[in-house]
């Protein structure tokens, strides 16, 4: 018990979930799609230059928006993803998340894995750096929940670990740039003809599986999430955030040009030193003065 308690507070503050149940699986069941079971209840906000964002009001427990009051804001970077991983999840294929660092491509995932109809069958892998085909075959059979069922010989146990993946199920492998060309030829001899597909996400992802010429032709797709475009930030902060509604959008774009640079991270980082500005005072508003405090304590003076 004091191992699970351990466990389950680590994954916590990780900002995992915690899954307490299973749905039977039905050995011949038909694959549900979860391209027609998206059902999402969405609040619309028009933002200046016309631009349409959406905040999403369901699952979100599972998301790490790392600010509080802040919302998952639909950006046409979510949106894809959004699309990409319920096409991916409804055909059993193999899908490349890729981007520069604090683009927002976990926290698009994490949501686009929250909305599938069946979310307690997305299983997650966590791999360390460099790791070797057997510690790669292990984490993969805990993920798939084999355990100690798994055979001691290479061949008997691949051989198994290819019969769950047979399942209609979704396997995300983050940090996917940290795997050597051998792990990643190991998965490319798995998904040969699995039912489950495989998200593989990370910064560098895409240049990782370029060198594994037979992995990366079974991508279906290659999903980047770029950067935020300048005509993009005031309405996308605004949605992400109640205290950038009423922020000059002057003064939005300067932070934008010296700080955040259409970067998610940065932008949620900044939110969160004015939140704690701001707490506890009333009527605050948030000038260039208190900008440039929060800026600062990010960068360095400006």
């Amino acid at each position: 018990m004091s191992t699970l308690s351990r466990v389950i507070r680590r994954d916590r503050r990780a900002g995992r979930a915690l899954l307490t149940g299973r749905e039977p699986e039905v050995a011949g069941s038909r694959r549900p799609d979860p391209l027609s079971e998206l059902g999402l209840d969405v609040v619309a906000e028009k933002g200046g230059g016309g631009q349409v964002f959406l905040r999403e009001q369901k699952h979100l427990a599972q998301v790490p928006v790392l600010v509080p009051g802040a919302q998952v804001v639909h950006t046409p970077a979510v949106r894809s993803v959004l699309r990409t991983v319920a096409h991916a999840a409804a055909v059993g294929a193999v899908v490349c998340l890729y981007g520069d660092a604090g683009q927002g491509k976990t926290v698009a995932l994490q949501y686009a894995l929250s909305q599938l109809p069946h979310p307690a069958r997305v299983r997650r892998v966590h791999v360390g750096v460099h790791p070797t085909v057997p510690e790669l075959r292990r984490v993969l059979a805990d993920a798939l929940e084999l355990g100690r069922r798994l055979p001691r010989g290479a061949g008997e146990a691949d051989l198994m670990l290819v019969n769950a993946l047979r399942q209609p199920r979704v396997l995300v492998l983050d940090e996917a740039q940290r795997l050597p060309g051998p792990a990643l030829e190991f998965l490319r001899g798995l998904w040969d003809h699995p039912d489950t597909a495989l998200v593989l996400a990370g910064a560098g992802s895409e240049r990782a599986l370029r060198r594994v010429p037979a992995l990366a032709s079974r991508v279906l797709t290659w999903e980047l999430v770029p950067r935020l475009r300048p005509g993009e930030v005031a309405a996308a902060m605004a949605a992400f955030h109640s205290l950038w509604e009423e922020v000059a959008e002057d003064d939005v774009v300067w932070v934008d040009e010296h700080v955040c640079h259409g970067n998610f991270r940065t932008w949620a980082k900044l939110t969160s030193h004015l939140t704690a500005e701001i707490y506890g005072k009333s009527r605050a508003v948030v000038d260039r003065r208190m900008l440039e405090r929060a800026c600062a304590r990010l960068m360095g003076p400006l």
